[in-house]
């Protein structure tokens, strides 16, 4: 799998424009505060992790992708960039961030309860876990189709729901979980973004 996120990320243009990005920009600002120590997991290009540095953060970006880090690098020198492996712990100490940000990440994570509880476990109490991913309410694939949100040779390896993606915050011990859907039109909204605590 690793090996397929590199190719991933060799095909991709250098100028990339995320969808939403502003909307989840703005999502992420209104929980960021200057002085906290930020994590941007799944970082890509740094685009985020650069606006946790830009909003007073002192953020750390990591992906289990090299050929994402040396663009992050390049975009953004002196930065910090770190490689995760892909199973395994993440290289961070524990209880060491303020704010978790993970957008259009854990669709992409085989196992999500392992992955959470490593989130938990770098997270200090009372941090905030911040997610964003594809919104797969029922009118939105009755109108667009599952095949659209699940083709056979896509990397989204899970499909969330507001109600989904709540009780897996909720059942891996965040607290004060809260999703919402943003971004399209009303009932057909594209993106679930979620504010959970530690």
């Amino acid at each position: 799998m690793k090996d397929y996120y590199e190719e991933l990320w060799e095909r991709l243009p250098d100028e990339l424009y995320p969808p939403f990005f502003q909307l989840r920009r703005r999502f992420l600002q209104e929980h960021v505060r200057a002085g906290y120590r930020a994590l941007d997991l799944g970082c890509g290009n740094g685009a985020f992790t650069a606006a946790l540095e830009q909003a007073g953060a002192e953020a750390v970006g990591v992906d289990v992708a090299e050929e994402a880090l040396r663009r992050a690098r390049k975009a953004h020198p002196g930065m910090r960039f770190m490689l995760a492996p892909f199973e395994g712990p993440l290289p961070l100490e524990d209880l060491a961030f303020d704010l978790v940000w993970a957008s259009e990440v854990i669709e992409h994570v085989a196992d999500t309860a392992r992955w959470l509880s490593e989130v938990r476990r770098v997270l200090r109490p009372g941090g905030s876990l911040l997610v964003t991913t594809p919104n797969h309410s029922r009118l939105t694939i009755l109108f667009r189709g599952l095949e659209r949100f699940a083709e056979p040779l896509s990397d989204h390896l899970h499909l969330y729901t507001r109600k989904s993606l709540r009780e897996t915050l909720a059942w891996s011990h965040f607290r004060q979980v809260d999703v919402r859907a943003a971004g399209g039109p009303p009932l057909m909204r594209a993106l679930l973004l979620a504010h959970a605590v530690r």
